[in-house]
């Protein structure tokens, strides 16, 4: 059962739902909620005095993060279509070889993680996560409901913040 900051997003999830409709987001709307649910179950967030604003600000700041990513990835795409299609600088040039080799490495693991849940959670995973397919289309591609594929992400968030804790530790 819910409890805190969890139980008043639960309460208010229409009304928050509507806001963020209203400030634009569209069919992201769900999926912008989805990521909320998310943050608010990763983090042990302590007592908040006025909960409500915080989480109309939190719904706020995703959508604009949301925004800012969309923004620069067309940026990108059309200084690369600019360019001709030539190479783009790399960005990890400025990272150590040793650190490409770990960030590799944790790639790996993250894609064994993902690959061990299952290719339905694997396949949803991928197509929303790293495609940006909004949740609804995913479930209509897989004749699946919206809450299977909001449940698939659920234990693919799961699992990769375990990965993330673990690797954290060691």
């Amino acid at each position: 059962m819910a409890s805190g900051l969890s139980a008043i997003f639960l309460n208010n999830r229409p009304a928050l739902l509507r806001f963020l409709r209203a400030r634009g987001a569209g069919d992201d709307a769900e999926d912008l909620l989805q990521d909320m649910w998310m943050k608010l179950e990763s983090k042990d967030l302590g007592p908040v005095s006025d909960p409500l604003p915080y989480l109309y600000r939190m719904a706020n700041n995703l959508m604009l993060d949301r925004y800012r990513s969309a923004t620069r990835r067309e940026r990108r795409e059309q200084h690369w279509a600019e360019g001709g299609g030539g190479v783009m600088a790399d960005p990890s040039e400025d990272i150590a070889v040793d650190e490409r080799l770990i960030l590799a490495q944790r790639l790996e693991e993250a894609e064994a993680v993902l690959h061990g849940l299952g290719p339905r959670v694997e396949l949803v995973f991928r197509r929303f996560r790293i495609e940006g397919v909004g949740q609804r289309l995913i479930a209509e591609e897989l004749g699946v409901s919206l809450t299977t594929v909001e449940k698939d992400l659920q234990k693919a968030y799961r699992a990769l913040i375990a990965l993330r804790q673990r690797l954290d530790t060691e």
